[in-house]
C-alpha cells in the first residue's frame, strides 16, 4: 500500500487537530471548548456540507448511477444493521445489539466531511448526490433497531411489548427529522433552489477556507471527547472491541465493491465506503436513550466515539482510497 496516502490523511490540519484534542487529555491538560460552541461548529459543518452539496447536485444533475448510488445507500442503510445484530445477539441481549446494530447501520457526517477534506486535498473531483446519499442513510438503520427490538423481545410481565410504550409517531419523527437530518436535507434543498446566485452570495462562507477551520475547531473537541470515552472502551470487552474494529472495515469493503458494480468514480466510491464503514455517535444514540432505554449508551457510545470513528480518520479513509485505486474504480 503506498504509505503517502495515510501520511497525507494524518498530515491534515483538521486529523492532526483530533490527536491534539486526545493528546490533551492524555497529559491532562485543562483545555476544552467552551459547551455551546461544538454544537455551533456542528451545525456549520452540516449547513455547509448540505449547501454545497445542493449547489453541486443541480450543476450535475440527476441521471440512473445517481438513482442507483441512493438505493444502494439505502438498502446498506437496512441491511448493516439487520447482520449486526444477529453477530451481536451472539454475546448481548436484544436490546444492546439492536442499539449497536442501528448505531453501526447509521453514519457519521463527521468522518464524510473529512473524508470531503482529503478528495479536496487531493483534487479528486466527488458528486453533490453523495450529500443526499448521507441524509437517506442516517434515518432507516434506527426504524431497524426498533423494529428488531420489537419482533425478538419476549413480552415483559405487564403481557405489553416494551417498545410499544413509545409513540412510533415519536419514532419515526425522531428518525426522519432530527436536527442532522432536517439540516442536512434542508440545506441541499436550498442550494438547488438557489442555484447559481446563491452560491455565488455566500461560497465563501461554505467553501473550504472557512470550512476547513470551522473542521479543526470540530476535530479538537472531538479528540477531547473520544480520548475521555477511552475508558469506557475497555469495559465493552475484546467481543465488542472487535466488532467496532472490523466490521466497519467489511461495510467499507462492501461499499467499494457496489460502487464498482455501479460505476461510480473515486470520490464518489471513498465517499459511499465511509458512509458504509462508519456509526453515528450524535443521532442514534438520542433515539436509542429515548426508544430503548434497557440499552446500555455506553456501550454503543463509546464503541462508535473512541474507536470507530479515530480508526476511520485516521487510517480507515486511506486504506478505503487505495483499495478504490488497486480495484481501478
Amino acid at each position: 500500500m503506498d504509505s503517502s496516502l495515510i501520511l497525507s490523511n494524518i498530515l491534515n490540519p483538521p486529523v492532526l487537530f483530533f490527536f491534539l484534542g486526545m493528546l490533551a487529555v492524555i497529559v491532562q491538560s485543562d483545555l476544552e471548548i467552551p459547551n455551546p460552541l461544538p454544537k455551533l461548529f456542528s451545525l456549520y459543518l452540516l449547513i455547509a456540507i448540505g449547501f454545497k452539496g445542493g449547489h453541486e447536485l443541480i450543476n450535475n444533475g440527476l441521471n440512473p448511477q445517481v438513482i442507483l448510488t441512493l438505493i444502494a445507500a439505502i438498502l446498506m442503510a437496512v441491511i448493516v444493521p439487520l447482520y449486526s445484530f444477529f453477530i451481536l445477539k451472539l454475546k448481548l441481549d436484544n436490546y444492546n445489539a439492536a442499539a449497536i446494530a442501528a448505531t453501526y447501520g447509521s453514519i457519521s457526517a463527521v468522518t464524510f466531511i473529512t473524508a470531503s477534506a482529503l478528495l479536496d486535498k487531493l483534487q479528486i473531483s466527488y458528486g453533490g448526490h453523495m450529500v443526499a446519499a448521507l441524509a437517506l442513510m442516517e434515518s432507516p438503520a434506527i426504524v431497524v433497531g426498533l423494529l428488531l427490538v420489537r419482533v425478538f423481545t419476549r413480552n415483559n410481565k405487564n403481557g405489553e411489548h416494551e417498545v410499544e410504550q413509545t409513540s412510533w409517531g415519536e419514532v419515526l419523527h425522531e428518525a426522519f427529522l432530527n436536527s442532522s437530518v432536517l439540516l442536512l436535507i434542508g440545506s441541499l434543498i436550498i442550494g438547488i433552489l438557489t442555484g447559481v446566485n446563491g452560491w455565488n452570495k455566500i461560497h465563501l462562507f461554505v467553501d473550504k477556507d472557512i470550512f476547513y477551520g470551522v473542521l479543526m475547531l470540530f476535530l479538537l473537541d472531538m479528540g477531547l471527547v473520544a480520548a475521555r470515552r477511552i475508558k469506557d472502551v475497555t469495559k465493552t470487552g475484546t467481543f465488542l472491541i472487535s466488532f467496532a474494529i472490523f466490521i466497519p472495515v467489511i461495510n467499507a469493503l462492501i461499499g467499494i465493491l457496489l460502487s464498482k458494480a455501479i460505476g461510480i468514480g473515486q470520490g464518489n466510491a471513498l465517499l459511499f465506503a465511509v458512509l458504509c464503514a462508519s456509526a453515528s455517535y450524535i443521532a442514534v444514540p438520542a433515539a436509542m436513550r429515548m426508544t430503548v432505554p434497557e440499552a446500555n449508551p455506553s456501550l454503543y457510545v463509546s464503541m462508535a466515539l473512541a474507536i470507530t470513528f479515530p480508526l476511520n480518520i485516521i487510517v480507515g479513509i486511506p486504506i478505503y482510497l487505495y483499495v478504490i485505486k488497486m480495484l481501478g474504480i
